[in-house]
């Protein structure tokens, strides 16, 4: 039996370019955690990724404007299990997330690109 040994080709992230919007992502860490306003909170703001947003894949991040600001202790918690969490915090984090993006001051960034931040 023959075995394929030579490298895999890297990804060269072209296409995942639209999707990416470090300046949005900046901004969203200087936001208050979205489940600290209620519940109290531990840790740096972290822009975290609603995964189940949509348009995520193989090897294919969510798009940034899909990310909601959380402390590091939800964002860890976020990662144990979103239904859950959106359940015991009572909140929609896609709708959030898109809330984010339409008050976001780098909206105009990714309005080109189709999607609009939706």
């Amino acid at each position: 039996m023959r075995v394929d040994i030579s490298p895999r080709r890297k990804n060269s992230k072209k296409a995942d370019y639209a999707r990416r919007s470090p300046e949005h992502l900046q901004w969203l860490r200087g936001r208050p955690c979205t489940v600290g306003r209620r519940e109290g909170c531990g840790g740096k703001i972290e822009a975290a990724h609603v995964d189940h947003a949509g348009g995520k894949g193989v090897g294919i991040k969510v798009a940034d404007w899909k990310a909601v600001p959380l402390c590091a202790d939800h964002h860890a918690e976020l990662h144990r299990g979103a239904k859950t969490f959106e359940a015991k915090y009572k909140i929609d984090l896609v709708a959030t997330a898109e809330a984010f993006a339409r008050r976001s001051p780098h909206k105009a960034g990714w309005d080109q690109f189709g999607d609009g931040g939706q």
